[in-house]
């Protein structure tokens, strides 16, 4: 259950621990197949430290049976002889490039550098840097950062100080950096704007006197106290809205690991058939390291077996155990995910032929573990933490559930369905008198659809569409 909730950008990691941890794994080669999984199933009825561990007396050394680990062909030709070692192997000089990123705050203090400060400057305004939030805002008060240099460096300082260096802060870049909240944000880029721009003129008029009529999005009631005309209303917010709510966004969005996507499927339409892959990093090769194999054929091949040989047997054994039970979880894991992306893909057989969401059935997770016979936890657990790629785009295996809707004519429809159709009513709609609840209603239910204005509000929400007075426009 661990291994199936690993993300496969984490799998080769949690791979490479095991490796690290058990020397009897090793990576396999290609077109190498391990044989020590051949008619073994047995022996994971026992945990390996059950079965082996010794306990000090003699007996337990006298049985040890290790024909099963031993056992191969004659022709098998040792790995050594397959080797030329006047030429390197080709994995060994390839080069695996690092990504190097910078972060948010090393931009900042990048930018601190080249500023002429003393050393006890520079170590403030390293601590105010560090109280900015990954949005890029500096929500902590002045005095709670004075408290924090005093304890946490022994520095004591003003909050007159303070204030100076996080106007110095603010002119670096990107613009709107350091402010307390949304409104200084945006008026400090408008500030770095060509002032002789009457849109700029009247933009920054707007933020500094009708902040909260402009949120609320109350144009009649600024462009009357304003004496504007659309023209210069509809300049002014232009300017506004090409702004940048969060300065600190780009650069932290790009340091989080989670937000790189790596698809554990493959769903590829080859002339109408489906067919269904799964990426490689989910299907490593690994194998009993071959050093290990040969310790128990040496001693195999001895006469005199003393007690020091057999107590590293056991280890040896417990240590090969312990790998095949590995490699065992993850072709489980394999095929626990194959099954459940096959049933998922079935299911939803029309919406990966075309990619359009009101193809969608309703399907529940109770769905797909009666036809994989898989526990309903287990396909959860794939649901929420895998992810497939399609040729309309790459998503959450989470995505392709949904509850029903009846009809007017009493037929079950996905409520994924009603979400798409709703998304479009409002795509479509007049920005100048966006359509309210009570009309998407209306029109959801003269398409046939039994749906409620509470409904129609939640399903909204959800697609994270405000209300509609707040999606009017000019």
């Amino acid at each position: 259950m661990k291994l199936l909730q690993v993300p496969t950008a984490v799998l080769e990691e949690r791979i490479k621990e095991e490796l690290e941890e058990n020397p009897a794994l090793e990576y396999g080669e290609d077109g190498q197949e391990e044989d020590f999984n051949k008619d073994n199933n047995e022996e994971f009825e026992t945990p390996a430290e059950e079965e082996f561990e010794p306990d000090g007396s003699e007996n337990e050394y006298d049985n040890i049976d290790i024909s099963e680990y031993v056992s191969e062909g004659d022709d098998e030709i040792a790995d050594y002889k397959l080797r030329d070692d006047n030429y390197p192997e080709q994995d060994e000089t390839r080069t695996i490039p690092v990504r190097v990123e910078t972060t948010f705050h090393d931009h900042l203090l990048s930018q601190l550098g080249m500023q002429t400060l003393d050393d006890r400057e520079r170590r403030i305004a390293e601590q105010i840097i560090g109280s900015i939030d990954d949005d890029g805002y500096l929500r902590r008060e002045t005095g709670a950062i004075v408290d924090d240099l005093s304890f946490s460096q022994n520095i004591e300082t003003t909050e007159e100080e303070i204030r100076q260096l996080i106007k110095l802060i603010q002119t670096f870049d990107p613009p709107g950096v350091c402010c307390t909240d949304l409104k200084e944000c945006l008026l400090l880029q408008l500030k770095r704007k060509n002032q002789e721009d009457p849109g700029v003129l009247t933009a920054t008029q707007i933020l500094e006197n009708y902040f909260d009529e402009f949120t609320k999005k109350h144009y009649e009631k600024i462009q009357r106290s304003l004496n504007l005309s659309d023209e210069d209303l509809r300049e002014a917010i232009g300017q506004i809205i090409k702004l940048n709510p969060k300065p600190g966004g780009n650069y932290s969005v790009l340091n989080k690991a989670e937000s790189y996507v790596i698809p554990d499927f493959f769903i590829l339409n080859n002339n109408g058939k489906l067919e269904l892959s799964l990426n490689s990093k989910n299907a490593p090769d690994l194998r009993i390291s071959e050093g290990y194999r040969e310790m128990l054929k040496e001693y195999d091949r001895g006469d005199k077996k003393d007690k020091r040989q057999k107590e590293a047997v056991l280890f040896i054994k417990q240590k090969i155990d312990a790998a095949k039970w590995f490699i065992d979880a993850i072709k489980q894991r394999q095929h626990t995910l194959l099954s459940t992306m096959e049933a998922i893909m079935n299911y939803q057989h029309d919406f990966f032929l075309t990619g359009d969401e009101t193809t969608m059935k309703p399907m529940i997770l109770k769905d797909i573990a009666d036809i994989t016979q898989l526990d309903i936890s287990t396909v959860s657990r794939v649901a929420n933490s895998k992810y497939v790629q399609t040729e309309f785009g790459t998503f959450k295996l989470k995505f392709f559930f949904s509850e029903s809707l009846s009809t007017d004519s009493g037929e079950e429809v996905s409520t994924r369905e009603v979400k798409k159709i709703l998304a479009d009513m409002i795509g479509g709609e007049n920005k100048r008198k966006p359509l309210s609840d009570e009309n998407l209603t209306k029109m959801l239910q003269d398409k046939g659809y039994n749906i409620a204005r509470r409904t129609v509000a939640k399903y909204r929400e959800q697609l994270n569409i405000p209300v509609a007075r707040l999606r009017k426009e000019l």
